[in-house]
């Protein structure tokens, strides 16, 4: 299971929220490109970069940020934040960043998600991001009609390879992660799952990885890193 440490985006600088909360936001870093090097240094495996202003926006806002930082450090770099537009697609795949994350689009515009998997095939990464088992979207900010695991299926059936659930409740809120519900997604499906909200301990992780559900591949922290509840080794000793 590989290990992602989380880098948002908010007006330049490096942030964590609170249950998506963009008015709730604490500053870690005033250089996320800076921040990048650092997780690489301490052994990070990848990077999951968000551009929080994209997401709420519905365009590529900190997009240079993201390129500088997945031309700066030698692994992989996911990226997701606004990308709603086709033309997105193309310009994305053809630049540093390996993963593309895309949420809002793929359950508002079924033509696009067809896109985004012709254009991206493995690379592309789609958000399920839930609160109460219902899907949230335009950067978590509205509740759509469909549950979680639904969704999920349905992206199966296009084709999607890698779903990134996250249960918003918990995301940055440090209660640990909703295990129930990332093993009833990953039982309803066979794609692979990142797993994302809650990481507070090496406990989190260690039950986590005790699921033994084969298909969650890789999981996301943020909050825990940054504030020094474990290290990138200490929890890749536990997830490797």
């Amino acid at each position: 299971m590989i290990l992602y440490p989380a880098i948002d985006i908010q007006n330049g600088e490096a942030v964590r929220l609170r249950r998506g909360d963009f008015s709730d936001a604490t500053v870690f870093s005033r250089d996320p490109v800076e921040r990048a090097r650092l997780w690489e240094q301490e052994g990070a495996q990848a990077l999951h970069v968000v551009d929080l202003d994209g997401a709420r926006q519905g365009r590529l806002v900190n997009f240079h940020l993201v390129e500088a930082i997945a031309e700066s450090v030698s692994i992989p770099v996911e990226y997701g934040g606004g990308v709603r537009m086709i033309g997105d697609l193309s310009m994305i795949a053809s630049g540093p960043v390996e993963r593309v994350v895309i949420g809002t689009a793929a359950v508002e515009d079924k033509s696009f998600l067809k896109e985004a998997v012709r254009t991206l095939g493995g690379r592309l990464v789609v958000s399920v991001d839930a609160h109460n088992g219902m899907v949230s979207t335009h950067g978590w900010q509205q509740r759509s009609e469909v549950g979680a695991v639904i969704f999920a299926g349905r992206l199966q059936e296009e084709g999607v390879s890698h779903v990134l659930y996250t249960d918003i409740d918990r995301d940055g809120m440090m209660k640990g992660m909703n295990l129930p519900a990332v093993r009833e997604l990953a039982e309803a499906v066979n794609i692979d799952i990142m797993a994302s909200g809650g990481i507070s301990s090496l406990d989190d992780l260690r039950r986590l990885k005790e699921l033994n559900l084969p298909n969650v591949t890789a999981v996301i922290v943020g909050r825990a890193l940054y504030d020094g509840a474990f290290t990138v080794a200490e929890a890749r000793a536990i997830l490797d």
